[in-house]
């Protein structure tokens, strides 16, 4: 099972979470059916938001979404309070050979663009409040990179942010995924944060811990070495979809009665595919005449 683990460290001046994502990216990977270099960059996205949004509170919701000028188009990943994470690649198809080092070129399907994270409160209540929108133009497209760029330019957040995805030749094709996230806050020592950028720098890579089974809680304690720390929460988390086909009964409703006779008439019915989680709703002939008659 999934988990994201967050606390405090060096007397709460520092923020920490951390999570493992296996199951929930390759739910993601094989509802979309990504190509290898999309897996690993939806799978970072997708993990990346979960952490960012791991103080969200109850009817909170937290999108990421990348605006790619690279073949992937676009990444979207969305996070809510109970822990279910869901996401797209608006190309799913995009693909590069892995580089020399045998990494995936994440930032050759990127290919620059903007980095916009939305926050909301209320939303699933109907408040629908102004929500918070923050956006920086992408820098390297390494998306952990970039996650921690956001945070310091547009939150003043000072962060290290460590997100990895190993793949296998066979399904379900994600062997690992997870990734941790310090954050520094404003009474932090400088010194702190000295001693955890020298911890992280000689640390095994964060994919690699994760391959060689390191839990949430032993991905930070890689990243602080000595400064302790104290959980204050965890979580299950997991792959989900607030799609259904009532939804996709409004949905089809909204489009006026003019469309749906029209839907009715030439099509005999209609399908929806949500782009979140690419589930199919298909309302029969029955289905479009009950719009109708509401």
């Amino acid at each position: 099972m999934d988990k994201l683990i967050h606390g405090l460290a060096a007397d709460a001046t520092v923020r920490v979470m951390a999570a493992i994502t296996t199951d929930m990216v390759r739910e993601a990977v094989r509802r979309h059916r990504t190509s290898p270099t999309a897996s690993v960059a939806l799978g970072r996205l997708m993990t990346g938001t979960l952490l960012l949004g791991s103080s969200l509170k109850e009817y909170d919701r937290l999108t990421v979404r990348i605006d790619a000028a690279g073949d992937v188009e676009g990444l979207v990943a969305e996070a809510l309070a109970d822990g279910s994470v869901r996401g797209y690649a608006r190309n799913p198809a995009a693909d590069r050979p892995q580089r020399a080092d045998g990494s995936f070129d994440v930032p050759g399907i990127v290919g620059g663009g903007m980095l916009n994270v939305v926050r909301e409160t209320g939303f699933e209540l109907g408040l629908r409040p102004e929500p918070y929108v923050g956006s920086v133009p992408i820098e390297t497209g390494e998306i952990a990179e970039d996650i921690a760029s956001y945070l310091l330019k547009s939150e003043q957040i000072p962060s290290a942010v460590m997100l990895g995805v190993t793949l296998q030749a066979e399904e379900p094709f994600v062997r690992h995924a997870g990734g941790v996230m310090i954050q520094m806050l404003p009474t932090a020592n400088p010194n702190i944060a000295v001693m955890i950028e020298d911890t992280i720098l000689h640390a095994p890579n964060v994919t690699e811990a994760i391959r060689d089974g390191a839990t949430p809680e032993d991905l930070i304690k890689l990243m602080l070495g000595v400064i302790d720390y104290e959980i204050l929460g965890q979580k299950d988390v997991r792959f989900q979809c607030n799609c259904s086909f009532e939804r996709a009964v409004n949905l089809i409703a909204s489009l006026g009665k003019d469309e749906v006779r029209s839907m009715l008439a030439e099509d005999k019915g209609a399908t929806m595919t949500c782009g979140f989680c690419n589930e199919e709703y298909r309302l029969n002939e029955d289905d479009l005449r009950s719009i109708l008659e509401q």
